[in-house]
């Protein structure tokens, strides 16, 4: 009789009722950090298209051209290296936009490469 009464433990209610708790808090939880880690990157791609642009002028106003590819920027020390595109997750996929105007060359502006769309509607590659 001693021993009846001194087991110790969970039921299998017990349990069960904790591990539905537990993937319910999952479900709910899950659509809220998708959501942080696209703010996360949009906010990556926005920083990273703020500092191409500013380069991009910086290197006008220096040599009066614009670069040929984002790798002069790198070999002439304007940048370190060439961002990676957060959503692509390539240095190679950015958009390049030619200047318009006659006898100019080069790249006057870039976007993203991506196709997805922001949480705000709009098409990364028109950012």
């Amino acid at each position: 009789m001693d021993k009846m009464n001194n087991n110790r433990g969970f039921t299998i209610i017990e349990m069960m009722t904790v591990i539905a708790i537990i993937g319910i808090l999952a479900t709910i939880a899950a659509p809220s950090f998708q959501r942080s880690v696209i703010r996360a990157k949009e906010a990556s791609l926005r920083n990273s298209l703020f500092v191409l642009r500013d380069v991009l002028d910086q290197y006008y106003a220096d040599h009066g051209d614009y670069p040929e590819s984002l790798e002069v920027l790198t070999q002439k020390k304007y940048i370190r290296n060439v961002p990676e595109d957060p959503f692509t997750r390539s240095e190679e996929t950015w958009i390049f936009i030619p200047p318009e105007g006659e006898g100019l060359s080069g790249i006057y502006d870039i976007h993203s490469g991506s196709n997805k769309i922001s949480l705000y509607g709009t098409p990364y590659n028109e950012w």
